[in-house]
């Protein structure tokens, strides 16, 4: 069954890369996705105005092929919670977390100045969610 975990916390600067302290902080395990994704809206709204914090999911399945994705895209409020009209847009998969950065570097610096625009990666074995727009 499979175990999801909130990741990130407070980055050295914005390459996210080097976390402050030494060591990133895993929330969780969460048995659902929902939940991980709800643990991580409020992870990602509480240090919004940090641009050295970032969180992503990531999904542990006892030895599946992992992959990353990028999910995000327009929001219906700055609580990122609801999506616009369309749903999330799921960008991969992306075979290593430096990919998976690249493409989130991407649509982040496209979206920066729209206020109601997010994007995560998440690590997930398998084929995205089916709850997934």
């Amino acid at each position: 069954m499979a175990k999801y975990w909130v990741v990130g916390g407070e980055y050295t600067d914005t390459s996210f890369t080097k976390p402050v302290g030494g060591k990133e902080e895993r929330i969780g395990p969460f048995a659902a996705y929902d939940d991980a994704k709800a643990a991580w809206q409020g992870r990602a709204w509480g240090t919004v105005d940090s641009a050295h914090h970032r969180y992503r999911i990531e999904e542990e399945n006892g030895g599946d092929e992992t992959h990353y994705w990028v999910v995000g895209g327009h929001y219906i409020d700055t609580h990122f919670t609801t999506p616009a009209e369309g749903g999330e847009a799921w960008f991969g998969p992306f075979d290593s977390y430096e990919d998976a950065k690249a493409e989130w570097q991407r649509h982040a610096w496209a979206s920066v100045d729209d206020a109601l625009s997010r994007y995560r990666i998440e690590k997930r074995s398998g084929a995205r969610p089916a709850q997934a727009g």
